[in-house]
């Protein structure tokens, strides 16, 4: 008795949907992760009861100082707390344009020296639209 070969079909998966529901998963994470502003120097701002919430330019330059006077610029710490070395960081960040809005927060506990050091340079480079980083008795950041 002769039997026929049946013939083999080659299965074939096809990866096209499955790069498809890939790509749909990375654009929906994309798009609903939330992205928090975070410090390297850990700080707590001062309280403060009266004044509006400003709206934050995505141009601002941040000067954060902790409680023991140490400087960062938009998360990136000084290597000391000398004047020099924040106006040298402030004019490599900013460059010629003082009219770029500055946010100075300094921790409740940081001495007042250093906050007003920094005013001080930012005053001398002729930075004119500075505010002081402050939160309310609720704990949201101002």
């Amino acid at each position: 008795m002769k039997f026929r070969e049946r013939r083999r079909t080659e299965s074939n998966i096809d990866l096209t949907p499955l790069i498809d529901v890939v790509f749909i998963l990375l654009i929906f994470f994309m798009v609903s992760t939330t992205f928090t502003r975070e410090s390297r120097l850990g700080i707590v701002l001062p309280e403060a009861e009266s004044g509006e919430q400003a709206e934050v330019p995505l141009e601002v330059m941040e000067i954060t100082i902790n409680d023991q006077g140490a400087y960062a610029i938009n998360g990136q710490a000084l290597v000391n707390d000398q004047a020099k070395t924040l106006q040298a960081a402030i004019e490599q960040f900013a460059g010629d344009d003082t009219q770029r809005p500055v946010i100075v927060q300094g921790d409740a506990r940081a001495p007042h020296e250093a906050v007003v050091r920094a005013l001080d340079v930012l005053g001398k480079l002729g930075f004119s639209e500075i505010s002081i980083g402050t939160r309310t008795p609720d704990g949201q950041d101002e």
